[in-house]
């Protein structure tokens, strides 16, 4: 039977103590990926996995290790899709869950920003996180494990 993990696109993730803490309480195993060392506490729930520095190395690494049973937590909308696509529970650290249904519109605005930026359109960037986020981003997160726990 598969278990309840995380897994952390770590580069320039705003909410990692929020998942070292929900992790150590719930007894959940965290893997946080990146091109560079992250700091975590010394734990051995936690694990910093190191990927190569191409610009979509951490993002191959989790989608191709990605589980149904696992929750993943980025904002990279492309990451989503793949981890969704395999049945993972998605996270974006704001809180806000990636479904087939919302990564598909995320991907068609991302799209869609993308060509007017080609085009010489400025649109602006994403809106700054607050502690809202923040805050809304820990209920989402023990929702996520009790719901993968039940899935199990």
């Amino acid at each position: 039977m598969a278990r309840v993990r995380i897994l952390v696109d770590a580069d320039g993730c705003p909410v990692k103590p929020e998942i070292f803490r929900v992790a150590k309480r719930c007894g959940v195993p965290v893997r946080l990926v990146a091109n560079q060392w992250v700091d975590a506490p010394v734990d051995v729930l936690f694990e910093c996995v190191l990927v190569g520095r191409g610009p979509d190395a951490a993002d191959d690494w989790i989608a191709a290790n990605a589980e149904p049973a696992d929750l993943v937590v980025t904002a990279d909308i492309p990451l989503a899709a793949r981890c969704v696509g395999k049945a993972a529970a998605v996270l974006h650290p704001n809180g806000r869950p990636f479904t087939d249904a919302a990564v598909g519109s995320a991907l068609a605005l991302r799209d869609l920003l993308k060509s007017l930026r080609d085009a010489g359109e400025q649109t602006g960037g994403p809106a700054p996180f607050r502690d809202r986020d923040r805050s809304a981003f820990l209920q989402a997160l023990d929702a996520a494990i009790v719901r993968g726990r039940r899935r199990r």
